[in-house]
């Protein structure tokens, strides 16, 4: 096997001792349980998600970030690298986990009630609960402050109508994190999916991100009691922070993708002979190569960064992960389309991982905002002029 391309800046030594621990028993688990099926998963466009959600649990992946509730309280470096291990063997798997944690949990944890959190928390950290985020909508996705779903009161209850789309885990959703419009503004709302109109369906047909469960939510009159209501969370700000959670795990998965598709590249350069020698042996290979390991480790070190910077202060500005996300996302999926070059006819073949990591990263690509949005979110903060306004 060739060199681990994150070996050429000794970039290991930057990690703690807990920090690769972290990492290798997110590896562990992703190459014992998810790489010798990931292929048939994602050719037959499903996967045994509850299942997974129970050995991610039983290992403290689920919401390890957060503190309380069953949740391990790790470091957001250590989250990290679980999205970027995770990832390296499926974004549809890591996408799993950061919808759990990351959206649906996160939100119950930061904007929920106590009975909200006692209810739902400690069966989601165990994988025994399934959540999923409902803020994108048919025509509605990056322009979320515009959402056509509204939830009215009703005495005491709330109902509510509408519909969400590309929702990760909403088919087999336990609870679902809905966002909805409200005469005082953006409001959330907890809602088990046993509730009397709420239905999600299977979208079939992907192209992408087939190792995973996406639905689409219609509420046709679901009615709610008071107390299904997030009580922290006040206007579009508090969904748009659970984006943000997200995306940090989004700037270290793409580029777990990004390392599985070079190692990949490399193993078969290594190995492969035309014109009389291993492919890796000509300048043209090589250039690729090189190019390629070099934005890997940048991705790395600007990850890294970030992590080190959110365990430090609490948190990351808005602008920050916009830069993390479009440039990892980005150069991953640059980097997988490298690497398919190099495999040549083999590198659409299933046998190999790069062509479903250069098709999952389409969808990373464009969820939890576009490349577009975050372009706009650092030009208005390097320009302080809002370009989203009409």
């Amino acid at each position: 096997m060739a060199a681990d391309p994150l070996d050429l800046l000794d970039l290991d030594s930057l990690l703690s001792d807990e920090e690769r621990d972290i990492r290798a028993l997110a590896r562990r688990v992703a190459d014992d349980r998810v790489r010798p099926s990931v292929a048939d998963w994602y050719e037959n466009g499903t996967a045994p998600v509850r299942d997974l959600a129970l050995e991610f649990g039983k290992l403290g992946l689920l919401g390890m970030h957060l503190t309380g509730y069953g949740c391990t309280g790790a470091s957001a470096v250590a989250y990290g690298l679980t999205c970027m291990e995770l990832e390296a063997a499926d974004s549809g798997v890591r996408s799993l986990v950061s919808v759990q944690g990351s959206l649906a949990m996160f939100a119950i944890w930061s904007f929920g009630s106590a009975e909200q959190k006692r209810r739902w928390l400690p069966g989601m950290a165990a994988g025994e609960l399934i959540g999923c985020f409902g803020l994108t909508e048919p025509d509605h996705g990056s322009d979320p402050a515009n959402m056509s779903t509204r939830a009215r009161r009703d005495g005491d209850d709330w109902v509510l109508n509408g519909g969400k789309m590309w929702i990760t885990n909403a088919p087999l959703a336990d609870v679902a994190v809905i966002w909805a419009r409200t005469d005082e503004g953006v409001a959330g709302f907890a809602v088990p999916t046993d509730t009397p109109g709420f239905s999600a369906r299977e979208i079939k047909h992907k192209m992408s991100l087939r190792a995973s469960s996406t639905g689409e939510i219609s509420l046709d009159d679901v009615r709610l009691p008071a107390d299904a209501q997030l009580p922290g969370a006040r206007g579009l700000k508090a969904p748009l922070s659970c984006l943000t959670e997200a995306r940090f795990g989004i700037i270290w998965g793409s580029l777990g993708a990004a390392r599985d598709c070079l190692q990949v590249a490399l193993d078969y350069a290594s190995t492969r002979e035309q014109f009389g020698r291993p492919l890796g042996g000509f300048q043209l290979t090589q250039a690729k190569l090189a190019d390629m390991a070099l934005e890997v480790q940048k991705g790395f070190l600007l990850a890294l960064h970030l992590g080190r910077l959110r365990d430090s202060a609490g948190s990351l500005r808005p602008e920050q992960v916009s830069i993390g996300k479009l440039n990892n996302v980005r150069e991953a999926i640059k980097i997988a389309r490298q690497c398919r070059t190099i495999l040549g006819g083999n590198g659409i073949s299933g046998e190999y991982p790069i062509m479903r990591h250069a098709n999952n990263l389409e969808s990373v690509l464009t969820y939890e905002g576009t490349s577009e949005i975050h372009q706009l979110v650092i030009g208005q903060k390097l320009t302080g002029l809002n370009a989203f306004a009409n």
